[in-house]
């Protein structure tokens, strides 16, 4: 009942390379006499959001924001607050008033006392900020699992 199979060994001594995926440029430009070009991409992914106020995510105030805090490094990790996890929320009124929710790696932490300070000051010299209030809060916790993946990388957790 066993039925013996064979399998047959053929030797090669290179392999072509498949050929490279590409985009044609006529592939959807043909009918009415448009070709489509190769970065067509490009454009879409320059683009600014449409009607966003300045203190809304993808604002400029609010990036500026964003950025600021992304210059404030942790003494003992040398991974910036906003990438660390430590800003929970960031909230920038139309008027200008920026307030930072935050936490720290632990209430012990030796910057307890000069970090909030240091971000409110940083947040506060953004131009298009005229006050900025910082809230520290530690509910929730924070852990290891609030970092970005490009911190994580750069502590060598990844």
């Amino acid at each position: 009942m066993n039925e013996e199979r064979k399998i047959e060994i053929e030797e090669v001594s290179a392999v072509d390379a498949p050929p490279r995926a590409r985009v044609d440029d006529n592939a959807n430009g043909e009918a009415n006499g448009e070709a489509r070009q190769r970065d067509y991409l490009e454009g879409f992914l320059a683009q600014k959001p449409q009607g966003v106020s300045p203190g809304a995510p993808g604002g400029e105030t609010y990036e500026a924001v964003v950025a600021a805090l992304k210059d404030i490094y942790d003494p003992e990790i040398p991974v910036n607050i906003y990438d660390l996890g430590l800003i929970y929320g960031v909230d920038v009124t139309d008027d200008g008033h920026a307030v930072v929710t935050m936490t720290l790696t632990t209430p012990h932490c030796p910057v307890a006392e000069t970090m909030p300070a240091e971000v409110e000051i940083r947040v506060g010299a953004v131009p298009g900020v005229g006050s900025a209030e910082v809230n520290l809060v530690w509910e929730p916790a924070w852990d290891p699992a609030k970092m970005s993946d490009e911190a994580r990388l750069e502590m060598g957790m990844l």
